[in-house]
């Protein structure tokens, strides 16, 4: 890992971004040599590069998961749905490593120490909160990961596995809600609203939030065999403490007035614009027409799932002509994969629609889940149904958000009351406890996170080893068709830095071997 420069990233996140505020930082001497900067002017640029790396290694996990696939012949787009990787010096897939390591870096070190003794105590709160949450997802998405002495001036820097960097998840969510109690010198409401682009300075939500990463955090225990003594628990009391409904989600906002504060996955910003990543795959539409617990409708012109018209379009190409079909990706599919819509300016894919990082549809549905595991069926199935009608909230939400050059066939009618209730009397929702599955959670939590949520999805599918029984509508992939011969299980690391750097601690781990990526990592394992 090369060493981070905090001058260049700030001179570069104030010319980038600040993502609808558009004043020139007044910064001590000279605005080309920054000496010192407030924490809040941290934030913003901070805020976007959650959704920008998050945005963009996501379309890698799309293939993976099967989310979105391509139309390229291109093998660099291709040998990700093989459950590979290009090789070379390709850096596709190492975004959420620079985001942690350095767009964040030495900025967010910088935001907390500068707020710490600044007083300014929510900025201290909020620093910690997005430092856990980043590397959660940077461990889930790579496994071993550089924890300690990130920020000192070397080159090469030692990786602790999962169990290390979960703990210290934790003590970074406790630090957070530690500084949200504490008192701050000044009413910071002010800069609070207007440098905060998640929650507008709003802390009750902050710390929603900060349940939400715990859950998220000792959810990934579920496969240890000391999960429901020492670990559930602890998962139903953050998830009740978390989210109460989709208007706590946790979203970056976009005012989408030019191509600095669009939405990353908007047209301006052009993530979703590359055929080798924007066609939606086979399980999202195979679930929104039936499959969830029946079977799934082939060349669907409608579904009992008021979903599907609001999440995926209809026709045979880009343009969606008007045989009013829906059609989906399939993994190496190219050339037929070319008749599917691309799912540009829909649903969320707007420039000026939020980019959602964690929902209360998805921390319900972790709910269920291992609810259903402790036996509390009760509980669960009324957490699953929680988590269908709040996804129901959260598409009427991207429905109501309409861009400007948006064509009127792409404008769906906002989801009604009597829709929902329709399909949660339908055969595609369990009716009762008793007859709740894994596989009705798990086929639910795959549509509420769709379009998003790339990275519980895989955590899922992982932790699960891909299992079709759970995964109904998953398409199965014989060893022949997987480039080394599994599932992949792990992204290497990012090349420029760790492979080019620090190949020797690569090595350690058997991060230069081909191998490496189809090797479970330790939250998948069942046993420590």
């Amino acid at each position: 890992m090369k060493k981070n420069n905090i001058i260049t990233y700030v001179i570069a996140a104030v010319s980038l971004l600040t993502v609808g505020c558009k004043k020139i930082l007044d910064i001590n001497f000279s605005p080309s040599f920054p000496q010192e900067v407030s924490a809040e002017l941290y934030l913003s640029p901070i805020q976007y590069q959650i959704a920008n790396g998050y945005g963009q290694d996501q379309r890698i996990i799309n293939k993976f998961t099967q989310a979105m696939l391509g139309t390229s012949t291109d093998r660099a787009s291709y040998i990700w749905e093989q459950h590979s990787y290009p090789g070379g010096v390709s850096d596709v897939g190492g975004v959420m490593w620079r985001m942690v390591y350095f767009n964040h870096g030495k900025n967010l070190e910088n935001l907390l120490a500068d707020s710490k003794v600044s007083k300014k105590y929510e900025f201290t709160a909020i620093g910690y909160a997005i430092k856990a949450f980043d590397y959660q997802l940077l461990t889930d998405y790579h496994g071993p990961i550089v924890l300690d002495g990130a920020y000192e001036d070397r080159l090469q820097f030692e990786y602790k596995d999962q169990p290390d960097v979960y703990k210290r998840v934790q003590v970074w969510c406790d630090s957070a809600l530690y500084f949200l109690d504490q008192k701050s010198m000044a009413d910071n409401t002010g800069i609070l609203s207007k440098y905060d682009f998640m929650y507008g300075g709003n802390m009750e939500r902050w710390r929603k939030f900060i349940y939400g990463v715990k859950a998220l955090n000792y959810a990934r225990y579920i496969n240890k065999p000391d999960f429901l003594t020492n670990y559930a628990d602890s998962v139903m009391k953050y998830t009740s403490l978390s989210f109460a409904s989709e208007a706590d989600n946790a979203t970056v906002k976009f005012t989408g007035s030019s191509s600095e504060n669009s939405n990353v996955y908007g047209q301006d910003q052009a993530l979703l614009n590359s055929t080798y990543y924007n066609r939606a795959g086979a399980p999202i539409l195979r679930y929104l027409t039936g499959g969830v617990r029946g079977e799934y409708e082939e060349e669907a012109k409608t579904s009992s799932d008021p979903r599907l018209s609001r999440m995926l379009k209809f026709g045979t190409s880009a343009t969606a002509s008007t045989d009013s079909i829906y059609r989906a990706a399939l993994p190496d599919g190219r050339s037929a994969n070319s008749t599917v819509p691309a799912v540009g300016n829909f649903y969320m894919f707007k420039n000026t629609t939020d980019f959602p990082i964690m929902t209360y549809s998805q921390l319900q549905f972790i709910r269920a889940e291992v609810a259903l595991k402790k036996g509390d069926l009760t509980v669960a199935h009324e957490a699953y149904l929680n988590g269908i009608r709040g996804h129901m909230t959260f598409v009427n939400k991207y429905t109501a958000v309409k861009d400007e050059n948006q064509g009127t066939i792409f404008n769906p009618l906002e989801i009604t009351a009597a829709e929902i209730n329709s399909y949660m009397d339908s055969t595609e929702v369990a009716q009762t406890a008793a007859e709740l599955t894994l596989a009705d959670i798990m086929g639910q939590k795959y549509i509420a996170l769709w379009g998003w949520g790339g990275y519980d999805i895989w955590s899922d599918l992982r932790k699960y080893r891909y299992d079709p029984a759970i995964f109904r509508q998953f398409v199965t992939r014989s060893g022949a068709e997987l480039a080394q011969g599994s599932y992949t299980y792990r992204v290497r690391p990012r090349f420029n830095s760790e492979y080019m750097w620090n190949a020797e601690e690569l090595e350690k781990w058997g991060g230069l071997e081909a191998n490496y990526v189809i090797t479970p990592t330790w939250f998948v394992l069942e046993n420590y």
